[in-house]
């Protein structure tokens, strides 16, 4: 059986968690409201002060979407109670980021500065050369980190780019010349 699947999530203080007919789940917290439509063959129950699925059968399929339901609805209750967040790194010589208002502008090299804007629900910060992307869906947070990287992604020779600060780049050795 699943391990991951098997767990209950504990539902904190503060916290409500609705299940509608069809899956949807809408948890509320003091961060904010998420809510998902998970998969109809799972079944979430309300234990007290524990939220547990199980799965119908011992189909593979089934298996998948065990673990799979079961992180979604934790990560939701801990958005709303903790939120997401994500570090970057601007690495090289005239690369920089700035902030204003909702829009990030980034100077990478290129002949023109690259403009973001904030999606909704998002809030990135920009400290030196540190972006911290902050929310309560670990999906969005994780995708904008993501596009933001696919900007200038680090390179291997010098580690220019951007990088996610937990990141290791692997580097190469340059060129080497005549003897």
């Amino acid at each position: 059986m699943s391990r991951i699947g098997r767990m209950p999530i504990a539902v904190p203080a503060g916290v409500t968690v609705d299940i509608a007919e069809n899956n949807k789940v809408t948890v509320k917290g003091p961060k904010g409201t998420l809510e998902r439509v998970l998969p109809s063959e799972m079944e979430i129950k309300r234990e007290g002060e524990e939220i547990i699925v199980t799965r119908p059968n011992d189909l593979k399929k089934m298996k998948s979407l065990h673990g799979l339901t079961r992180t979604l609805i934790n990560n939701m209750v801990v958005g709303v109670t903790d939120g997401y967040k994500k570090e970057l790194e601007v690495n090289g010589v005239g690369y920089r980021a700035a902030k204003s208002g909702n829009k990030l502008t980034l100077n990478l090299g290129y002949s023109h500065p690259v403009e973001m804007i904030d999606p909704e629900g998002l809030e990135s910060t920009v400290d030196g050369n540190k972006i911290t992307i902050t929310g309560i869906d670990k999906e969005k947070v994780g995708q904008y980190a993501a596009e933001i990287r696919d900007k200038r992604r680090p390179e291997p020779y010098k580690g220019k780019g951007i990088k996610y600060a937990d990141e290791v780049i692997r580097r190469k050795v340059g060129k080497t010349g005549k003897k």
